[in-house]
C-alpha cells in the first residue's frame, strides 16, 4: 500500500477487477466495461467526531469486501495501483 492514510470517516478501497470476457465468450474492451462497485478495504480512518465531541468508531476494517455507490469517491492512482477514497456513508454493504 502507498504511503497515505485516510482521515476522519474516509475509507480507501482497491476496486475488484472485472472479467475480460462475457458469459457468451465475447472479450470486452476497457471502454465497454462498467465501473466496478465492489472492492476490498485497504485502510480506514479513525472515524468522525460527533456533535458531543466524541469520536464515532468505523464499522469497517482492513480486508473487508464491500459494495459501494457507483459514482462515489475520488479515484487515486499510486504507480500501477488504483484506489478509491470515499466516505463510510458511501459504502452500501459489507460482503461476507
Amino acid at each position: 500500500m502507498a504511503n497515505f492514510a485516510p482521515l476522519g470517516e474516509r475509507v480507501i478501497i482497491k476496486p475488484t477487477e472485472q472479467d475480460q470476457q462475457t458469459k457468451g465468450g465475447i472479450f470486452l474492451p476497457d471502454t465497454a466495461k462498467e465501473k466496478p462497485q465492489e472492492g476490498q478495504v485497504v485502510a480506514v480512518g479513525p472515524g468522525r467526531v460527533g456533535d458531543d465531541g466524541k469520536r464515532i468508531p468505523m464499522e469497517l476494517g482492513k480486508g473487508d469486501k464491500v459494495i459501494y455507490s457507483k459514482f462515489a469517491g475520488t479515484e487515486y492512482k499510486d504507480g500501477e495501483d488504483e484506489y478509491l477514497i470515499l466516505r463510510e456513508s458511501d459504502i452500501l454493504a459489507k460482503i461476507s
